[in-house]
C-alpha cells in the first residue's frame, strides 16, 4: 500500500523469517557460527536459545540455507507438543521413512539404519525442533537417547534444540543432567541495543530499496521510541515500523516523527509492561508454600516488634539518655 509512495521495492518490515533480512549482531553472528560448525563437525548437541521474537527462527532459516543439501539432509519439528511415539513418528516421516502402523521399537530400528547408511555415504544428518521449551521431559530423554547413535569419532545424528530462555531452565533441572553434558555448543540470543536498532531498521530499508531514503525516514528521536517500546525485540520493531509507515502514509507523510509511534504504541498497548508468569503458579503446592512464607515473614515482624520494644523499655527508665548512646 505504501511501497509507491516511498520507493520501496517490497515491504521492509515483513515479520517473516526471511533469511534475506538477516542482521548480523555480534551476538547473531556468534550464534550462526556455533550452529554452522555444530553441524559441519558433527558435535552432536547445540542449543540455541533466545526471549520471544529475538530471531531463533531465522537465524535456524539462514543455517538451513548455508548447509548443503546435496550432502545435508534434516528434519524440522515446528511443534514440540507430542507424545514420544508421535515425535518418533514425526522425524521418521520428515526423513522419508514409512511411518504408518510402525512401533516404537521398529521406528528406532528404521532411524538407525537411515542413519547408519548415510553416515557410510559421509553425508549429514540433522534434527532441528523449534519451540523445544515446549518439550516434556520423556521426549527431551528419548532425543538424549537418539545421540547414542554414534560411530567412535562422531554423531551420526545432529540435533539443534532451539526455544525460549526456559528451555535452559529445563536443562538445568536434576532429571535432565544427562541430556546437559551431552551439548557440545550454546549460544543465547539478546535483545538488540539503541544502536543496534538503529542500523536494523536502516538496514531493512536498503534491502526494501529505500537507499538514500533509508537514513531520514525514522529520524533518531523516532528510532529511541522504538527501541523504547519494542525493548529491542526485531518482531516487535517490525509491528511497530511497519504500522508507523501505514499511519505515515495516510497523513502523507515521508518522515515517520515521534508522535506516530506514540499512537501505534497506544493501538499495540506498547506501554504496559508484562512481567513472565511463573508456570506453576497455579499449583496448590505452590501455593501451600508461598503460605508458609507469609507467615514465617509475618512471625518475623512480630519477633522484630517486641524485640524493640523490650530494648526500649529500660531506655524510658533513663530520660537523658539518647536511643543511640549505651546505658551503663
Amino acid at each position: 500500500m505504501y511501497k509507491q509512495f516511498y520507493k520501496l521495492q517490497r515491504n521492509p518490515f515483513e515479520i517473516t523469517p526471511d533469511p534475506i533480512f538477516l542482521f548480523g549482531t555480534r551476538r547473531h553472528n556468534e550464534a550462526l557460527v556455533a550452529l554452522y560448525y555444530g553441524v559441519r563437525k558433527h558435535k552432536g548437541f547445540v542449543v540455541l536459545t533466545g526471549e520471544v521474537g529475538t530471531g531463533k527462527t531465522l537465524l535456524v532459516r539462514c543455517l538451513l540455507q548455508l548447509l548443503n543439501r546435496n550432502d545435508v539432509n534434516y528434519a524440522y519439528v515446528f511443534n514440540s507438543v507430542l507424545s514420544p511415539l508421535e515425535f518418533l513418528q514425526y522425524i521418521a516421516g520428515d526423513f522419508g521413512l514409512p511411518t504408518a502402523g510402525k512401533s516404537k521399537s521398529e521406528l528406532l530400528l528404521a532411524l538407525g539404519h537411515y542413519l547408519i547408511e548415510r553416515h557410510q555415504k559421509k553425508l549429514t544428518t540433522v534434527l532441528v525442533i523449534d519451540e523445544a521449551h515446549h518439550l516434556s521431559p520423556e521426549v527431551l530423554e528419548e532425543v538424549r537417547l537418539l545421540t547414542n547413535l554414534e560411530t567412535a569419532q562422531q554423531k551420526l545424528l545432529q540435533i539443534l534444540l532451539v526455544g525460549q530462555p526456559e528451555l535452559d531452565e529445563k536443562l538445568d533441572s536434576f532429571e535432565l543432567r544427562q541430556l546437559k553434558q551431552r551439548i557440545a555448543l550454546r549460544a543465547q540470543l539478546e535483545p538488540l541495543s539503541l544502536d543496534e536498532t538503529q542500523g536494523y531498521v536502516e538496514r531493512r530499508l536498503q534491502l526494501a530499496g529505500a537507499n538514500s531514503q533509508a537514513s531520514t525516514m525514522f529520524p533518531l528521536g523516532t528510532l529511541q521510541l522504538i527501541h523504547r517500546y519494542s525493548r529491542g525485540v526485531p518482531r516487535l520493531i517490525n509491528t511497530i515500523c511497519e504500522n508507523a509507515l501505514i499511519t505515515a502514509f495516510s497523513r502523507q507523510a515521508h518522515v515517520v516523527t515521534p508522535d506516530i509511534i506514540e499512537d501505534v504504541a497506544d493501538d499495540f498497548r506498547l506501554r504496559i509492561a508484562t512481567m513472565p508468569r511463573s508456570n506453576g503458579s497455579a499449583n496448590p503446592g505452590n501455593l501451600e508454600l508461598w503460605n508458609a512464607v507469609k507467615t514465617l515473614l509475618q512471625m518475623h515482624d512480630k519477633l522484630q516488634i517486641s524485640q524493640r520494644t523490650s530494648m526500649e523499655k529500660p531506655i524510658a527508665m533513663f530520660p537523658g539518655v539518647k536511643t543511640h548512646e549505651p546505658i551503663i
